[in-house]
């Protein structure tokens, strides 16, 4: 294994808190850290990432990288130290096809599936363009109050998508810039972050806040990375809609790209609406 665990700092870093620990035989130490909290427990994109994390090592090749990984969350997990079970289901010449589980206490907490992958010859090469919403205005930080969850000090944003959150909108849209608040390379660890980092699309249709935890998450990566041009401080632009909302289930299509138009990511989440007000 190549994985090197960094050395801990004083400074949240999404690299830090997703580090692993060989075990030996496909399972991973690792540590869920209460930084990328939000009100239900760790942020799925935050655990996405740390699954993946284990995944990328387990593979130990970068020229066959991540093309899609889909979770199931089981329960929520806790905060501290976790087991991370990999599983090579499949190794053919360009694909390698790994099964994770994310236990706590020898109890399933996230399964996942995911697959790696040479770059194949592209043959057919067509993509719709980007929302054409300008160049990367100055991001801002959230307010200092103890209510928000960590993860939201963790970010940096500046809407562009969809109506106020809150305001009983017809739409239910969201998304603008977005990057870390220490500004670390984008890769696939802060891909998966930024899948589930916004504030829920159908909070626009809402009129406070609502309980809506992630059921499943898949997220596919588009582009090589890391991608040219693209340093830290740039922020990404994402993109998040929700469509259906019936039977207490809703889904949430999400989109990421570079600023120069270039599609990074996609995902899909299903999610369970726990109440709050319409």
């Amino acid at each position: 294994m190549t994985e090197v665990v960094p050395p801990v700092t004083d400074v949240p870093s999404l690299r830090r808190d997703t580090a692993v620990r060989p075990l030996g035989e496909g399972r991973f130490a690792a540590a869920i850290s209460p930084e990328w909290a939000v009100p239900r427990g760790p942020n799925g994109g935050y655990v996405a990432a740390l699954v993946l994390r284990a995944l990328t090592a387990a593979v130990d090749d970068p020229g066959r990288p991540p093309r899609s990984l889909t979770l199931q969350y089981l329960r929520p997990p806790r905060f501290g130290d976790c087991e991370i079970a990999v599983t090579v289901e499949r190794e053919g010449r360009s694909v390698t096809v790994l099964s994770a589980r994310l236990l706590q206490d020898g109890q399933p907490m996230v399964a996942a599936l995911a697959a790696f992958a040479v770059d194949f010859d592209p043959g057919l090469d067509f993509r719709s363009p980007a929302p054409d919403v300008g160049p990367p205005p100055e991001l801002r930080a959230v307010p200092d109050d103890p209510k928000l969850p960590s993860l939201a000090r963790r970010l940096r944003v500046a809407p562009a998508f969809g109506p106020r959150i809150f305001s009983g909108a017809e739409e239910a849209l969201a998304g603008g810039w977005l990057r870390l608040a220490e500004p670390e390379e984008h890769d696939h660890l802060a891909l998966a972050l930024y899948c589930d980092a916004w504030m829920p699309a159908v909070s626009a249709r809402a009129r406070g806040p609502v309980a809506v935890p992630t059921m499943d998450l898949t997220i596919h990566f588009r582009a090589s990375l890391p991608h040219p041009g693209l340093d830290p401080a740039t922020p990404v632009l994402a993109r998040f809609r929700t469509t259906t909302a019936a039977g207490g289930f809703l889904e949430e299509d999400g989109e990421i790209w570079a600023p120069d138009g270039t599609l990074l990511a996609q995902s899909r989440q299903l999610a369970v609406f726990l109440g709050g007000p319409r």
